[in-house]
């Protein structure tokens, strides 16, 4: 299933970068510990990037289906039972009995490792779509030590922490960043497991948050997440003018800088980030009620003037069109099924991607050998068949992208009209947004100085 998961993955996702991707090469025995935020996502971005076959530790509630549990255990799946979904499901298991089931699944993930196999796991527990890293279930420690202690910890097993960075995990064409650390050597933790089993599995624990930590963006709470949302997505290019866009490396990283930035001025100036808080909060507000982007204030074409920009435009619009209609004709019902199939199956977010790209495997994987099908009874000619079998994806791209850039379009001619009819709310609306760059500009030179003082006076 790797080629076609790898395929799907690749469409899904705008960008889908792997950062030190030979660490995910590594051999067995090798315990893979991930954040969880998107539930099925997470295993496949992972695993179909992996050379090795790998198995996973699941909750018990995937395999109360039948079918489900067909599924998940002809894909390597091991259960475990946690104490809320036992009680949900079957009030008469005794802790007791949990704790035989859950040592069952330890035992199996012991020999899978103890064969030099690999193993994934999410010791946060649960999966919640956002950006934090909650508390870690001991498990995965436990698990790496109680294998290692059966080969008197020379078996050579390894924990590799891996974060997991999604732009927006439920949006079909966002971008992930898979960002692997460097792998933890549980046997250097022998010595306390003989001393306090207990303790040493705490210790590596802790390591393991740590890592974990250093290679994902961790907010401390939604309205820190929401302010740094909001700046790198509408003012990022403003603040960084030379990063990477089409990295989402150079879009984790700017992330972080912002995380570290709001950090050093609540330190330090609070007022300033209250203020800057309030007019990005009002200015995204306004951009919404106006239903215009800040992509649309932006001026497009620099160095042109108004005539030639508008004229460039229409061929654009004009010219495209016919290509947009073919391709969004042609893909329109293997495209729209799957974020329906989604909206309908499930209101928890963190489903949505892997329902939409499953659902999507299917649709395109039917939709497109029929319509091929068709074509050639309709034409009986190879060639043609051929042609339009590649045109399939290649206009459907296309559409996506012409109707993107067509929204934009749109809105910036809601902006013109804007100013026609409505001139001062438009003079407003352009006023806080200099305003606003005005204090970003002034923070970033405030903040670099003082970053500058401090390795100035720290050069360690």
């Amino acid at each position: 299933m790797k080629p076609p998961v790898q395929l799907a993955l690749r469409v899904f996702f705008r960008r889908l970068e792997i950062r030190n991707a030979e660490r995910l090469q590594e051999p067995g025995p090798l315990l893979i510990a991930a954040n969880h935020p998107n539930t099925l996502m997470d295993p496949l971005v992972v695993a179909a990037n992996c050379r090795q076959q790998i198995h996973f530790l699941a909750k018990s509630t995937f395999f109360q289906n039948p079918v489900s549990r067909w599924f998940f255990e002809r894909s390597n799946c091991i259960p475990v039972y946690r104490r809320q979904d036992v009680e949900t499901g079957d009030a008469n298991v005794t802790p007791e009995q949990l704790a035989a089931l859950n040592e069952k699944a330890f035992g199996r993930s012991y020999d899978h490792l103890g064969r030099g196999g690999t193993l994934m796991i999410f010791p946060e527990g649960t999966s919640i779509a956002e950006r934090r890293l909650r508390p870690l279930k001991t498990g995965a420690a436990r698990i790496a030590l109680g294998a290692e202690a059966r080969h008197d910890f020379k078996l050579g097993l390894r924990i590799l922490p891996i974060g997991i960075n999604y732009s927006e995990s439920s949006r079909f064409r966002s971008d992930v960043l898979v960002n692997p650390a460097a792998p933890i050597v549980v046997a250097d933790y022998a010595a306390q497991y003989y001393l306090d089993p207990e303790a040493a599995a705490d210790a590596l624990t802790d390591e393991l948050r740590q890592r974990l930590e250093q290679h994902l963006i961790v907010t401390r709470d939604d309205a820190e997440d929401a302010l740094v949302r909001q700046v790198e997505e509408t003012f990022g290019q403003y603040l960084v003018p030379a990063h990477d866009e089409g990295s989402p490396y150079e879009e984790y990283q700017l992330t972080r800088t912002l995380l570290q930035a709001v950090a050093w001025f609540e330190r330090h100036s609070p007022d300033h980030l209250q203020e800057l808080h309030r007019r990005v909060t009002h200015y995204t507000e306004e951009l919404r009620r106006l239903r215009i982007s800040d992509e649309a204030m932006q001026r497009s074409g620099a160095g042109r003037g108004r005539l030639e920009r508008g004229v460039l435009t229409t061929l654009k619009v004009v010219l495209g069109f016919p290509v947009y209609a073919y391709g969004a004709l042609n893909n329109y019902l293997p495209y729209i099924i799957p974020s329906m199939v989604a909206r309908r199956a499930t209101k928890d977010v963190e489903f949505i991607a892997p329902i939409m790209l499953v659902t999507g495997m299917l649709t395109f994987g039917i939709m497109y050998p029929l319509q091929t099908w068709l074509v050639h009874r309709l034409t009986d000619n190879n060639w043609l068949t051929a042609l339009y079998a590649l045109s399939l994806p290649i206009t459907g791209f296309y559409a996506l992208h012409y109707w993107n850039r067509l929204t934009v379009r749109l809105q910036r001619l809601r902006l013109l009209r804007l100013f026609r009819e409505q001139r001062p709310v438009a003079e407003g609306i352009l006023r806080q947004r200099t305003t606003i760059m005005r204090l970003l500009a002034n923070a970033r030179d405030a903040y670099v100085a003082a970053q500058r003082q401090g390795t100035a006076e720290n050069p360690a």
